[in-house]
């Protein structure tokens, strides 16, 4: 049986995209350059805007703003055949399916653009969402969304970089 998924012409979308076995396979620099390559790649061919996002060791959650066609999957399809083939990889990177959410109001955009910067405080890969490289807190911040305080914890954490 395949998998149908549905159109959002001119919509937003929350998409998460996870490693195959949750592998670390992000941390790597060659993979994070195949990343951004393809994306900008993708970007030429199929007009995808990107609103926020974040990129973990085994993860990335997109919000993306769709032109008229709303054809999400099958931009999430190029992109992950474009890293593989970028990657010289015989297996991909990524887990065959993806998760979807399309963003219905304003207050669940709130709640996604809160889910994506606060997830590396969440995973414990920093104290504070400003402190992810790997994400687009710090333009939301300078666009005056968050304050640059937000989204960070008191308690100690082990994790990445510390």
């Amino acid at each position: 049986m395949r998998y149908r998924r549905s159109r959002s012409p001119n919509g937003i979308v929350f998409l998460t995209l996870v490693t195959r076995d949750r592998e670390p396979r992000l941390a790597e620099p060659s993979v994070r350059a195949a990343l951004s390559e393809s994306f900008a790649s993708l970007r030429a061919s199929h007009p995808t805007r990107v609103l926020a996002h974040v990129v973990l060791p085994d993860h990335v959650h997109l919000l993306w703003s769709l032109p008229e066609d709303g054809d999400f999957s099958l931009r999430v399809r190029l992109l992950k055949h474009a890293m593989t083939r970028k990657l010289g990889a015989t297996s991909t990177v990524w887990q065959q399916r993806f998760w979807d959410h399309v963003i219905r109001d304003e207050n669940d955009l709130h709640r996604h653009l809160d889910y994506i910067h606060y997830n590396p405080v969440k995973h414990g890969w920093v104290r504070r969402a400003i402190d992810w490289p790997d994400s687009s807190f710090r333009h939301w911040v300078r666009r005056g969304w968050y304050a640059s305080g937000w989204g960070q914890i008191s308690s100690p954490i082990g994790g990445f970089g510390e």
